[in-house]
């Protein structure tokens, strides 16, 4: 509503401009929402401890600051409230009166303690849009239980189809956390959208659960185990249920990953890169199935031609049969790659670059955004809301 004071964004009009967000967020998940809403030009009012949202301090690698921080609290700002005391709650509700948008992932129940339980925010504030982020959602058996990204890769069946056999692993990302900051701006979104066309619409209450999240993306493994019968297994760096579909290693021992998505495909493989046209209608490899059942045998014959060269030959090869391909890079080759582009973060000891966000806009002008340190913006939030 009133972008008086916004700090760490150089742009003019953007596409947020003149919507507040008020968070009481930790860890990845909310701070994930509330970033890419600042970044979009929203006024993010970041609530924060004495000590500070415990991301702070996950590690300190990025000039001082924790690799987590950065990347999820560019451009908002951060005051210190301590709602167990009166005036301070009273701070909150006067935020509140003036927000269009408040975000919490408290532990289960600790708002409703603090009282300011999102049913009776919602009675007190009918124009704000509330959305809470939880582990498992607002109803259920597990409703109560506490949750954090790992724990829901595994409660989920991630894990089952992550990693190699018996050997199974986390995604190396924080992707619990991510899907469920992704579903909760999309809804955000979606309510502001709604509001603006219909004025009627007023606030609403949005719960997003990391689990539901999590298990939203699982559809195609779930829906291939109950109704098909087919329970995919983790294959490490090869696709469950397609082939061939997965990394190889060549000559320089580096390793490319590519694609056959169709008979077409197949068949260009076979003439193209394998060299060996008659693999196309060898009857072991007729259709996908068929190769499936003979992936063990496929993937020698492919293996033993790419040990003959390097990956860049290789890779030549792919490109000019219109195969997809992605080299298997490490983190030296990611920090490296061409096509990477990057946006600017301001922090207390200098400016970095992270990488860029997946989408770009035409005419859209970059901006630089400030990490906050720990209630920075307090006094003058005191100040402008306490009333």
């Amino acid at each position: 509503m009133d972008e008086t004071g916004a700090t760490g964004c150089e742009s003019n009009m953007t596409d947020l401009s003149g919507i507040t967000i008020v968070t009481l967020e930790q860890a990845v998940a909310a701070p994930y929402v509330s970033g890419r809403l600042a970044e979009e030009g929203a006024r993010v009012i970041k609530i924060e401890r004495d000590e500070g949202d415990f991301a702070r301090r996950y590690d300190s690698m990025v000039e001082g600051e924790s690799a987590y921080f950065v990347w999820l609290n560019a451009g908002k700002e951060s005051v210190t409230l301590n709602l167990r005391e009166e005036a301070d709650r009273q701070l909150l509700c006067n935020l509140l009166k003036e927000a269009d948008v408040f975000i919490q992932n408290l532990a289960p129940g600790a708002l409703a303690r603090l009282g300011f339980a999102p049913e009776s925010l919602r009675a007190e504030y009918p124009e704000l849009i509330i959305c809470s982020i939880s582990g498992y959602g607002e109803d259920g058996p597990y409703k109560n239980q506490k949750a954090y990204d790992l724990l829901i890769q595994a409660e989920s069946g991630l894990c089952s189809i992550t990693g190699v056999g018996e050997e199974l692993t986390r995604v190396g990302v924080s992707v619990s956390d991510i899907s469920a900051g992704m579903t909760a701006y999309q809804e955000i979104l979606l309510a502001l959208f709604a509001r603006a066309r219909d004025p009627e619409n007023q606030g609403r209450l949005i719960n997003v659960s990391l689990y539901h999240s999590t298990a939203d993306w699982m559809n195609v493994p779930y829906l291939q185990h109950r109704y098909g019968g087919f329970t995919p297994q983790n294959h490490g760096l090869k696709h469950p249920s397609i082939a061939p579909y997965g990394a190889f290693t060549c000559g320089d021992e580096k390793q490319v990953l590519f694609s056959i998505q169709n008979e077409r495909e197949w068949l260009w493989l076979c003439r193209d890169v394998l060299g060996d046209e008659r693999l196309a209608t060898d009857a072991r490899f007729a259709d996908n199935e068929k190769r499936l059942e003979n992936r063990e045998a496929l993937e020698t014959l492919i293996t033993k031609v790419f040990q003959r060269t390097d990956r860049e030959d290789v890779i030549e090869r792919l490109d000019s049969a219109n195969i997809a391909y992605g080299r298997v890079s490490d983190l030296s080759d990611l920090a490296a790659h061409p096509q990477n582009r990057f946006r600017q973060i301001e922090t207390e000891n200098g400016t970095i670059e992270a990488l860029g966000r997946g989408a770009e806009i035409e005419g859209k002008v970059k901006t630089k955004l400030k990490i906050p340190a720990i209630g920075a913006e307090s006094e003058r939030i005191r100040e402008e809301f306490g009333k």
